[in-house]
């Protein structure tokens, strides 16, 4: 979470400037949460900002909650 805050990783966090955790999923192996990662790709913008909007109405900064 620091690094991608920090921006030290290349990759889309970076680019595109994004800092702010605004959904998470946990899961048991790191495969399911790829898989969900991947299905979650395909989708479009409307059907991921609905999941966001249920999960956190807010679109407030989760990231603390999970690194305290």
């Amino acid at each position: 979470m620091l690094e991608h805050r920090a921006g030290e990783i290349p990759v889309f966090t970076r680019r595109y400037g994004v800092k702010t955790l605004v959904y998470w999923e946990q899961y048991e192996t790191r495969g399911g949460a790829f898989a969900r990662e991947r299905a979650m790709k395909k989708w479009n913008r409307a059907w991921k900002t609905e999941l966001i909007e249920r999960f956190n109405p807010g679109w407030r900064d989760l990231a603390d909650d999970i690194t305290a």
